[in-house]
């Protein structure tokens, strides 16, 4: 499981699932961050040091797009700390209780808790207590 996450609004915009962590999955993620957010030049991408984010694809990718990539030294995990508790969530709340049978229905399940709960219905305190999704719409509304 891989994701990209939004930092002002905790909505993760692009994720997906894989028998293996590698660069495939990384292109994955960010193609379809890309095709929902479709952002204009200037965007940074924190990421960890992972060999997947700083291959030449990756990077060339980004600089196609007009996107920055922002790692910080070896050991510091500010840049990515976001997208960390979004995993420890994800596990926390749901993985660790649950047992798919199938690759297809742990998807699902990905789907059911990244689109419907996470994103549309689970507050953040640092949101002000509301979702992704609504504090989305009120900033833009704003």
């Amino acid at each position: 499981m891989a994701a990209l996450l939004d930092l002002h609004s905790r909505k993760v915009v692009g994720w997906a699932m894989s028998q293996r962590i590698d660069a495939a999955l990384v292109q994955e993620v960010l193609l379809m961050a890309l095709g929902r957010r479709n952002p204009s030049a200037g965007l940074i991408r924190h990421s960890d040091r992972g060999s997947r984010c700083a291959c030449h694809d990756d990077q060339h990718r980004l600089v196609a797009h007009g996107i920055r990539c922002s790692t910080r030294r070896k050991g510091d995990c500010l840049d990515n700390a976001v997208a960390e508790r979004f995993l420890g969530s994800l596990k926390r709340e749901r993985t660790a209780h649950r047992n798919d049978a199938t690759r297809h229905e742990a998807r699902d399940d990905m789907i059911d808790y990244i689109e419907i709960f996470y994103n549309s219905r689970r507050k953040h305190s640092n949101l002000g207590y509301v979702s992704p999704n609504i504090f989305e719409y009120w900033t833009k509304a704003a």
